[in-house]
C-alpha cells in the first residue's frame, strides 16, 4: 500500500496515521505544503491519501498565506476521489474534501480545542468500520470550521460543539473533524506552535486548558484510528480487485 500525506504545517503532522503506516510496513510519502513542494504528478502510484489540517480554512488566499494554494489542492483531491484512491482528509482535510465534491464548508457552532466526546450517529452505529467505537468516545480537537455536506453524504460522529465529526463521503472517503491522529508529541508541538488560541479561553465552552490537553492519554483514540484504517485498506482493496486499479 502506498499513503501519501499532505501536510500543510510542520508542527501538524501525521501522528498516529504514521504510526500504524510504518507498523502496517506501507510505503509512504508526503507533500509538505509549508515547503512549498508540489502535489503528485500521478496519483495512480497513490493507495490511500491522506491530508492533514492546519491553521488555514479553505478561504485562505495565497495573500494570506503564500504556500498555501487551495485550487490546486482541492483539485488533486478531487482527481484521487475519481481515480479511486482511498481518501481520508483531517481538519482542514475533511473540509478540503468536502469542497472538491462541491459541498462548501461551513464555521462550526463552537471552536473546540481539547478532549471532549464524540456520539455515533443512528448511521454511525451501523457503518461498519465504526463497530470498535463505543456509542460516545473522548477524543481530540482543534478546530473553529467543519466540512461541507453533500446531497448523499453521511454524518457517522457528532459532539455537542460540533455537529459534523466523522462525515462519510464514499466508502472509501472519509472527513474527521476530531483528531484521532493526536498523539502526545504531536499535541504538544501544536500547542507550542499555536499563538493567541488560548488568550480567550473563559469565553468558549469547548477549549481546554493547554496544561490539561497535554496530561491526557491517546492510546485508546490512536487504537479506534487504526481499526478504521484497518476496515478502510480493505474496503480499498475490494475496490481496487473490481476496478484493477
Amino acid at each position: 500500500m502506498n499513503v501519501h500525506f499532505i501536510i500543510h504545517e510542520a508542527y501538524e503532522g501525521p501522528g498516529a496515521f504514521l504510526l500504524w503506516a510504518q507498523e502496517n510496513n506501507y510505503i509512504t510519502s508526503r507533500t509538505n505544503i509549508y515547503l512549498g513542494e508540489p502535489l503528485p504528478s500521478d496519483n495512480k502510484l497513490i493507495d490511500i491519501l491522506i491530508i492533514l489540517g492546519g491553521p488555514q480554512c479553505p478561504e485562505t488566499t495565497q495573500q494570506q498565506c503564500h504556500y498555501f494554494k487551495v485550487d490546486e489542492e482541492v483539485s488533486f483531491i478531487s482527481d484521487c476521489i475519481i481515480d479511486g484512491c482511498a481518501v481520508i482528509g483531517v481538519c482542514l482535510g475533511a473540509q478540503l474534501i468536502g469542497e472538491a465534491l462541491g459541498a462548501k464548508y461551513e464555521k462550526s457552532p463552537n471552536k473546540e480545542i481539547g478532549y471532549f466526546p464524540i456520539e455515533l450517529t443512528s448511521e454511525g452505529v451501523e457503518t461498519l468500520k465504526l463497530t470498535h467505537f463505543n456509542e460516545r468516545e473522548v477524543v481530540a480537537h482543534w478546530h473553529n470550521d467543519m466540512p461541507g455536506l453533500t446531497s448523499t453524504s453521511k454524518v457517522l460522529a457528532k459532539s455537542i460543539g460540533c455537529p459534523r465529526q466523522i462525515v462519510e463521503y464514499s466508502n472509501i472517503t472519509y472527513g474527521f473533524q476530531c483528531h484521532l491522529e493526536f498523539t502526545s508529541q504531536s499535541v504538544t508541538e501544536l500547542i507550542d506552535n499555536s499563538h493567541g488560541e488560548f488568550e480567550d479561553i473563559d469565553s468558549h465552552n469547548y477549549v481546554q486548558k493547554p496544561q490539561d490537553i497535554i496530561t491526557k492519554n491517546s492510546l485508546h483514540m490512536n487504537s479506534l484510528l487504526y481499526g478504521f484504517m484497518d476496515k478502510l485498506v480493505f474496503a480499498y482493496k475490494q475496490g481496487s480487485n473490481l476496478s484493477n486499479k
